[in-house]
C-alpha cells in the first residue's frame, strides 16, 4: 500500500468518498460549489482550481508506480501495472492565478522583483478558501484519515509536478493552520541547504527540486474568546459579563459607543437562516456593494451566491441588521459560524456594508452583535476578519497566523527566505505591542504566547 496522488479539474472525486466534516463552514462543499455556480472561481474569475487528490494504491511489487499525473486524468503507471485505486484519502485545492486579487496575504514585492530580472512571476500556485482570511484546513480528509506526514509529502508531490505542467513560479498556502504549518516546514529543507548546495555545485549537478525550502511567514488577526478568566474560565453568561473584564475606562468607552447607535434612532436586529427572507437578502447586498463602490471597486461576490449560501447551509448563517426609524434597512453584517457543539466552534465575521456613514454603527453590527450572538450559542470564539487594530480595545485579541511559500526559482529562495525569517521577527514583536494595547483588567489580562 503507498500513497498516490491525481490532478483532477473537476469534483468528480466528491463522490469517492465520505469524507470529514470540515473545521470551518468555508472548506464545505456547499461553500465552494456557490463559488463555483456563481463563477466567483474559474478561468473567467482568474481562479481556475485544480485538484490532488491523493490515494492509496495497490499493485504488483514488480511493477514500480510512476507517481506524476496529468491534468484531468488519473495517474497511471507508465508500464501499465495493475492497480487498485481505493477511496481518496485527501484533497487539496490549488488554483492557478495570474493576479492576487482576494488573497489577504500579499507578494507583490516578490512580483516585482521578478519583473525587475526580466522574469515571469505569473502563472503562480494557491491553495487557499478564495476571498476568504480566515484560518482552517487546507485539505478535505476523508472519514478516518489524519493529516499526516506522508499525506502532505505526496500533495506537495503534486503541487510540483502541476508547477511544472503549467510552468508556475511559486505555490502559496494561505491562512494555514498551525499544524499544516508545522508539519510542511518540517518535511523540507531549510533554505540554508539549497543555497550551500548551489554554492558546492556551480555546475548545479544537483536534484533542485529536492532542496527547495517551503518557507514560512506569518501574520496578525485578532479573535475574541468566550472565556472569563475570573471565573474559572467560564463562558461569559451576557454582554455586561464579557465588558466586566475591561478596565474601568474602556467599559465605559464601549457603553457610550453603544448608545450612540440608539441615540441615532437606529435598531439592530438580527436574523438566523431561513428567518432571512429573499427582501432581506436584496437589502444586505445593497450594503455590501456599497463598501466596494466608495473605493470605486466591483464587489468579489454575487447576490446569488449568498442566496445559494441561504438555501444550501442555512444552519451556519446569521445576518444583524441596521434599521433606521423609518424602518428602512441601512446596514447590515453576515456571519458564519460553527455548529456549537464543535470543539472549537467559531463564529465568522465575514460581509458588510452600510448606505452612509453612521456613527459607531460598524462596531455595532459587526463586533458586538457578534460578540452576542457568540455568547447566546456558546460559541468559543469570534474571528472577525483580517486587519484592523480598533479590534484590540474591543477585547480581541492578537493571534497568528500562517502562510506557506514554495519558490521554484532557486536564485530567489536566500532573499525571500531572508525576508520571511525578518517578517516574523517584525511580526512577533507587533503581536507583543498589540498585546500589550488590551483593554482587560490585570486579572483577566490573558498570557501572552509568541508562538500563537
Amino acid at each position: 500500500m503507498s500513497l498516490q496522488y491525481a490532478l483532477l479539474n473537476d469534483t468528480s472525486w466528491q463522490s469517492l468518498a465520505h469524507w470529514q466534516t470540515p473545521d470551518t463552514p468555508f472548506m464545505s462543499f456547499e461553500f465552494w460549489q456557490a463559488l463555483s455556480d456563481t463563477g466567483a472561481i474559474g478561468e473567467a474569475a482568474g481562479w481556475l482550481p485544480i485538484y490532488i487528490v491523493i490515494h492509496r494504491v495497490t499493485m504488483d511489487k514488480n511493477h514500480p508506480m510512476d507517481k506524476s499525473a496529468a491534468i484531468d486524468q488519473q495517474s497511471e503507471s507508465t508500464d501499465q501495472a495493475e492497480v487498485e485505486i481505493s477511496e481518496p484519502v485527501a484533497v487539496m485545492p490549488v488554483f492557478i492565478k495570474a493576479h492576487h486579487r482576494g488573497e489577504f496575504v500579499f507578494d507583490y514585492a516578490w512580483a516585482e522583483a521578478y519583473s525587475r530580472y526580466g522574469i515571469d512571476y505569473y502563472p503562480r500556485l494557491v491553495t487557499s478558501v478564495p476571498y476568504t482570511p480566515i484560518t482552517g484546513q487546507r485539505l478535505w480528509l476523508s472519514e478516518g484519515e489524519t493529516l499526516s506526514a506522508d499525506v502532505i509529502t505526496t500533495a506537495l508531490a503534486g503541487v510540483d509536478d502541476l508547477a511544472a505542467q503549467v510552468g508556475a513560479s511559486s505555490w502559496h498556502v494561505l491562512f494555514a493552520t498551525d499544524t499544516l504549518a508545522t508539519l510542511t516546514t518540517t518535511l523540507t529543507p531549510e533554505a540554508t541547504d539549497l543555497t550551500q548546495a548551489l554554492v558546492d555545485n556551480s555546475d548545479l549537478a544537483i536534484n533542485i527540486s529536492e532542496l527547495l525550502p517551503v518557507m514560512e511567514r506569518q501574520g496578525c488577526q485578532f479573535l475574541w474568546q468566550n472565556k472569563n478568566l475570573t471565573n474559572g474560565n467560564k463562558p461569559f453568561s451576557d454582554f455586561d459579563d464579557f465588558l466586566s473584564t475591561f478596565r474601568a475606562k474602556k467599559r465605559k468607552t464601549i457603553r457610550a459607543e453603544r448608545r450612540k447607535v440608539t441615540e441615532q434612532d437606529i435598531a439592530c436586529y438580527r436574523k438566523c437562516g431561513d428567518e432571512i427572507s429573499d427582501s432581506d437578502w436584496k437589502a444586505f447586498y445593497h450594503c455590501y456593494v456599497m463598501t466596494y463602490a466608495v473605493r470605486g471597486q466591483q464587489p468579489y461576490l454575487t447576490l446569488e451566491f449568498f442566496t445559494k449560501l441561504a438555501d444550501t447551509m442555512p444552519e451556519h448563517i446569521v445576518l444583524a441588521q441596521g434599521v433606521d426609524s423609518r424602518g428602512e434597512i441601512i446596514a447590515s453584517s453576515l456571519f458564519l459560524y460553527d455548529n456549537p457543539a464543535s470543539e472549537h466552534s467559531t463564529l465568522y465575521g465575514r460581509y458588510w456594508g452600510a448606505l452612509a456613514d453612521y456613527d459607531s454603527l460598524h462596531f455595532e453590527l459587526c463586533y458586538y452583535q457578534g460578540i452576542e450572538f457568540a455568547i447566546e450559542q456558546g460559541l468559543m470564539h469570534f474571528d472577525p476578519g483580517t486587519q484592523g487594530e480598533h479590534k484590540l480595545v474591543r477585547g480581541f485579541i492578537p493571534t497568528t497566523t500562517h502562510s506557506l511559500h514554495r519558490i521554484y526559482d532557486p536564485r530567489f529562495v536566500p532573499a525571500i527566505s531572508n525576508f520571511c525569517t525578518e517578517d516574523r521577527l517584525r511580526m512577533a514583536q507587533y503581536r507583543q505591542h498589540a498585546h500589550d494595547a488590551l483593554p482587560f483588567n490585570e486579572d483577566n489580562m490573558p498570557s501572552f504566547d509568541p508562538e500563537r
